[in-house]
């Protein structure tokens, strides 16, 4: 009897601490290893890679780099039996004309190539040009009903180009309800802008450069669309495209307006009061360009840990590898390597994917890690995802997404891109909460980067995302360094050739911070049955409602 007393408390115990262990528990986890970032890093970031573009000697050298790595960490291939999804590209090597002629207005304007205006198309067309196209100012450039709001109103758009302001009309606000505030909406990308104006049957959009409402400076603008341009295939050519989308840098856009008789400082003020109707600026552009395609494939890079229970439910942790390749020299050098943007984050992604398939147990579910092509292109690699999933999105519980992280040391906070649109917010609260951590929202949310990363293709498609890192307040030297440091980035290295790996500046400390917290809440939902969903007021959520229900009626 005393035997079996014992035997019964001893089952009764091993039952209790059973149950008591959370479902959300991560397993056992080896340590995110800062050599294992750096090797990482460092190579990604060499010359070596020729900056990473895709559809270059660089792509071949960086996918084939992921794939040794992941074989021989012992992580299978994501794709079936291959470690790539091929991603159908055009590259459109653009040659503007070097300048563009203004009529009409005051008086002729020459506007010059590079300080005063870029240039591109979308159109697989050799030859294109604007020839006395009518200019019109359309304000934000924005048709949102929810808001009652049209920017086009009233106007046919066939044969004019549109001239409209970077961000949206809540830009410098503090009312939550007049679009987000301060906060930008999809409204205030240039994607959407140059997307609207298809819509329209625009001829062609030039948006007005301003630094604040666009994030960066006028140097970012003209490295980034200059040179060859990549973007999806597309069956008909993307011959509905308007036929010249660009920009305007603020001093030519200042004079151009003041060649209107209209001045720009009241534009804008006008532009964001309800019931803002289009203006002639009864002027016409004439410009050219000639084109030059290359139609290949890129590839995104994709490894699988199989879960142990339920292999049919899928973790994505995402990163982007590409970068800019070799452009305009800057100091005598034209490799952008792209460092922090994002060979940072595709070395963090590597170490958790090492991680991960060491941890014990195994994950339940499986782990997707999603290495995409073409970001800086316009999310293309993963756009193409969303378009044509590997794992079906119903089937996908989260997207953790990490890009360019922040190489100044440890953090006080986990700065959280979006915060508010969906349940990863909760999530990630409490694993920071646990590191001694607090939660910030977007401290920058006029600059757009929700939409400004990978995450945000995985979104569209209802995946509920966490784009988070610490950067904000760091853990020794406070809030105003940290915001000196990311000031300094973006003026300087952002998009440019000193994008580059530097060991005796660098403090890779906080991206093992990083790392290790997107490792756990990784690891924890892998082994939970949670299926975090977006909130109230988020427009993703109905996009993922949609897709579960249709498929629920499928199985």
């Amino acid at each position: 009897m005393k035997i079996n007393r014992i035997t019964f408390f001893l089952l009764l115990l091993l039952f209790l601490g059973t149950i008591g262990c959370s479902e959300n528990e991560a397993p056992t986890l080896p340590e995110i290893e800062v050599d294992e970032i750096e090797t990482h890093l460092s190579t990604l970031a060499s010359d070596e890679f020729m900056g990473r573009k895709p559809m270059t000697e660089g792509e071949t050298k960086t996918i084939t780099y992921l794939e040794k790595v992941f074989r021989e960490m012992g992580i299978g291939p994501g794709n079936g039996d291959s470690y790539f999804q091929e991603v159908p590209l055009i590259n459109i090597t653009g040659t503007p004309g070097e300048e563009m002629i203004i009529s009409g207005g005051a008086q002729p304007m020459s506007l010059k190539l590079g300080n005063d205006f870029v240039t591109f198309t979308e159109r697989e067309q050799n030859e294109i040009s604007l020839d006395q196209s009518d200019l019109v100012f359309c304000g934000y450039g924005i048709v949102a009903p929810e808001y009652e709001w049209d920017d086009y109103a009233g106007l046919d758009m066939k044969g004019k180009t549109a001239v409209v302001l970077v961000n949206d009309p809540g830009f410098g606000t503090e009312d939550l309800n007049f679009f987000k505030g301060n906060t930008m909406t999809y409204y205030g990308r240039w994607t959407y802008k140059y997307e609207e104006a298809e819509r329209q049957g625009a001829a062609g959009i030039l948006i007005v450069h301003e630094t604040a409402m666009a994030g960066y400076p006028w140097f970012v603008v003209e490295s980034s669309w200059s040179g060859g341009q990549q973007q999806l295939q597309s069956p008909d050519g993307n011959l509905g495209k308007p036929a010249i989308q660009g920009w305007l840098s603020l001093d030519a856009s200042k004079k151009l307006f003041e060649n209107a008789g209209l001045d720009l400082s009241a534009e804008i003020k006008s532009a964001r009061q309800k019931g803002f109707r289009p203006k002639p600026m009864n002027m016409q552009v004439s410009t050219t360009l000639k084109n030059e395609f290359i139609k290949n494939v890129s590839n995104n890079v994709v490894g699988l840990i199989k879960g142990s229970e339920r292999p049919n439910e899928y973790i994505i942790y995402t990163a982007h590898w590409d970068h800019l390749g070799i452009g305009k020299p800057v100091a005598g050098d034209s490799i952008y390597n792209g460092a922090v943007d994002n060979a940072s984050g595709t070395a963090c992604v590597l170490a958790i994917a090492k991680a991960l398939n060491q941890a014990k147990p195994a994950p339940k579910r499986s782990v997707v890690f999603l290495i995409v092509t073409a970001e800086e292109q316009g999310l293309l690699g993963s756009a193409y995802y969303g378009q044509n999933p590997i794992f079906p999105t119903h089937q996908t519980v989260a997207n953790l997404n990490i890009d360019g992280m922040r190489t100044f040391g440890e953090m006080k906070d986990l700065t959280v891109i979006g915060y508010g649109q969906s349940e990863m917010d909760d999530i990630a609260r409490k694993a920071a909460e646990e590191d001694g951590r607090y939660i910030l929202p977007d401290q920058e949310p006029e600059k757009g980067y929700f939409f400004r990363s990978d995450h945000f293709s995985l979104a569209k498609v209802g995946v509920p995302a966490l784009y988070a890192e610490g950067g904000y307040d760091h853990m020794t030297k406070g809030k105003d360094y940290a915001m000196e440091q990311q000031e300094a980035y973006r003026a300087n290295s952002y998009h440019a050739p000193s994008d580059e790996y530097d060991p005796a500046k660098w403090d890779l400390s906080g991206l093992v911070q990083d790392a290790a917290l997107y490792l756990k809440i990784g690891a924890r939902l892998a082994n939970s049955n949670e299926f975090p969903k977006w909130k109230e007021g988020s427009e993703f959520k109905s996009v993922r409602e949609k897709d579960l229900e249709a498929n629920k009626l499928k199985d």
